[in-house]
């Protein structure tokens, strides 16, 4: 199923705006925008006021506006893995990779986790609550208040939160909250819940 839908990616030549959407992580009023205002090429269907991008339009908006292509190319999903355990993080790497429906980015601080937000754009964040140089309920504060990190979803992973800390995480934006130590099967099955990935 999995590779059935990265193939259809790879070989889909016009998408709808929502796709594009998807494709780049923005809100498919921003890709409206972008369309009427010319900045993305495509055609309207006729007698409709839907609206079509070719393939060849939308790489060339994304490499103008610097949009990581993997989604485009491959289906994969971004996981960035945020702990400054490095047995875990190797662990998480190593499944997840092997796993063949994720991309994976690692950071041990808040940070270095902030920085490759930006640049890798992550879909998942699995991320630990005592990090050296911040709280994860500031972290999901921070991603919840950035539109442009409407599509994220967090997964708080720690061994020390108390009820009432949990509590505040899923007030703060965490979609999920795992506690140490873990079934590592069980994490991967919910990344790919919350992904919708078959």
């Amino acid at each position: 199923m999995a590779d059935a839908k990265m193939s259809d990616q790879r070989q889909k030549k016009v998408f709808t705006t929502g796709e594009v959407a998807q494709i780049c992580k923005v809100s498919q009023q921003t890709v409206i925008r972008c369309f009427d205002n010319g900045r993305l090429q495509g055609f309207r269907v006729p007698g409709s006021k839907f609206r079509r991008i070719p393939r060849e339009s939308l790489i060339a908006f994304m490499k103008h506006n610097q949009i990581p292509m993997d989604h485009l190319d491959t289906g994969r999903r971004r996981v960035l893995v945020v702990d400054d355990d490095e047995a875990i993080v190797d662990m998480f790497t190593d499944l997840l990779e092997r796993d063949g429906r994720f991309e994976v980015k690692t950071a041990s601080s808040g940070y270095d986790a902030g920085i490759l937000t930006e640049q890798f754009r992550p879909d998942v964040l699995l991320l630990d609550y005592k990090l050296p140089d911040i709280n994860g309920n500031v972290v999901c504060r921070t991603i919840r208040s950035n539109p442009n990190y409407r599509h994220m979803h967090i997964v708080i992973i720690s061994g020390v939160a108390d009820p009432d800390e949990i509590a505040e995480l899923r007030a703060a934006g965490a979609d999920d909250f795992i506690r140490k130590p873990f079934d590592i099967n069980m994490v991967i099955g919910r990344i790919a819940e919350l992904m919708r990935v078959a």
